[in-house]
């Protein structure tokens, strides 16, 4: 991951006074771990090109994480991306200019604008190319987007996936930094570290003078601090503004918990699996269904299972509360204790799989398992047009996402068998043309 600054006109050398890094030596230090450089290729009378390069140590990444002994941090590109971990590694390297404190004599540079082209990548995002546009053209930039060219050995794609922007705009150095720093996580939409309070003051300090005025400020702000009671404390802070309730708008997850729900609950089982339980959620509501008297969460990340636990032990006293029993396992690892049960929930699973390797699971789950209902659930691909994602996946780690007539094919093709009626279904707000934003299948045994 990488920032290279390129400056032309007059007097650019000032900005290596501003920076508070010798162009003739090689800044390089250790940030716990990873190592940060600062180097100069370029520094003329009316060119300079400086360069921030971020290797960072992986093992260091998750150290003294909970999830230390879980294979999920492995299958990850945030070593790789510029994303709010570049910008905590390089803040200190960046201190002076960021904070436009330079040594005295050099205090008349700060606000002075340069012709500057920052460049940066890779960047990972859920986030249109005319999204990303929208962040900084508002604010002076002019904005280019590449995506490298590939070539592999068999026929997937010609360009990554991995996108590269460069912006340019007449600026000082501290308001080019301080635009990065606030929109690097924004357009990552992934904060590394707790988000607080403190946060809120940190966006005020650098979105100072252009955040409030920018077309985009709700994004920014829902994806800067990313948990609704930060946000709310932004939006309910100025006095003087008129106060708008919000109209409370229920989430898709807990739309497709209610819909899985009420699914059980009308099919009168008693033993339930959910597979992929993660931390707990939709087992924790499946407990309190009327009839059911065992809930087996498989789940094989263990940091998600202490959560899960946590979250369990806070209700287990409940009345009528039937405590979920807390399983590792994987799809494609058979476990004897999971035949012959009434339901089996596959909630937003299939899709971070291997499309290849999902066939073989399914004939696990069907005809190993023989459970009395399976129900499945997966985004919809047809209705990321409407959440502005018509070439992206909904999720970093999704393999594929399918159409309403993919997942159709797809269920029919895996009840070869014909032993299971199928039911299909959508969840959330349905659209016209494209449907509903999740689609679900129940695969219903047939009496025999």
């Amino acid at each position: 991951m990488q920032l290279t600054i390129q400056a032309s006109g007059d007097n650019v050398q000032a900005i290596s006074y501003l920076l508070a890094k010798n162009p003739n030596n090689l800044y390089e230090r250790n940030h716990k771990g990873h190592l940060v450089r600062i180097f100069y290729s370029k520094f003329t009378e009316t060119e300079l090109e400086v360069t921030i390069f971020v290797t960072p140590d992986p093992i260091e990444l998750v150290k003294n994480n909970s999830n230390s002994y879980d294979i999920t941090h492995y299958i990850n590109d945030r070593e790789f991306a510029v994303s709010s971990i570049f910008c905590s590694f390089i803040r200190s390297a960046l201190g002076t200019a960021l904070n436009g404190q330079p040594k005295e004599e050099h205090l008349k540079w700060v606000n002075h604008p340069f012709s500057f082209n920052f460049k940066f990548g890779p960047v990972v995002s859920t986030l249109s190319d005319e999204k990303l546009m929208n962040l900084f053209e508002p604010i002076g930039y002019e904005v280019t987007i590449n995506r490298p060219e590939i070539e592999y050995s068999f026929p997937i794609k010609t360009k990554s996936s991995a996108r590269y922007l460069s912006i340019k705009g007449m600026k000082t150095l501290q308001e080019g930094l301080r635009h990065l720093f606030v929109l690097i996580p924004v357009i990552d939409n992934y904060k590394h570290y707790f988000i607080d309070e403190k946060e809120i003051e940190k966006l005020e300090r650098y979105g100072e003078g252009w955040l409030e005025q920018h077309p985009l400020r709700d994004l920014i702000y829902r994806q800067a601090l990313r948990f609704k009671e930060i946000y709310s404390l932004v939006e309910n802070s100025s006095k003087d503004e008129k106060k708008v309730e919000p109209v409370k708008k229920v989430r898709l997850n807990e739309l497709r918990y209610e819909k899985i729900v009420n699914a059980v609950s009308q099919m009168k089982h008693r033993s339930v699996v959910d597979f992929g339980s993660g931390e707990g959620k939709l087992s924790m509501q499946l407990g309190f269904v009327e009839g059911i008297t065992e809930i087996l969460a498989v789940e094989p990340s263990e940091s998600a299972s202490l959560k899960a636990l946590e979250r369990f032990n806070k209700v287990k006293n409940k009345e009528k509360f039937v405590l979920p029993e807390l399983l590792w396992g994987s799809l494609f690892y058979y476990d004897e204790r999971l035949k012959d049960k009434d339901v089996i929930i596959l909630c937003e699973v299939i899709e971070h799989i291997d499309e290849t390797r999902l066939p073989k699971a399914m004939d696990t789950l069907l005809h190993d398992y023989h459970p009395g209902a399976l129900i499945i659930t997966t985004p919809n691909r047809e209705y990321n047009e409407l959440y502005d994602m018509e070439e992206h996946l909904r999720h970093n780690d999704h393999r594929f996402e399918w159409t309403r007539a993919e997942f159709r094919q797809w269920c029919t093709e895996r009840n070869h068998s014909n032993d299971y009626e199928l039911l299909f279904d959508g969840i959330g707000e349905e659209h016209p043309s494209h449907g509903f934003p999740t689609q679900m299948c129940i695969f219903k045994r047939k009496e025999e």
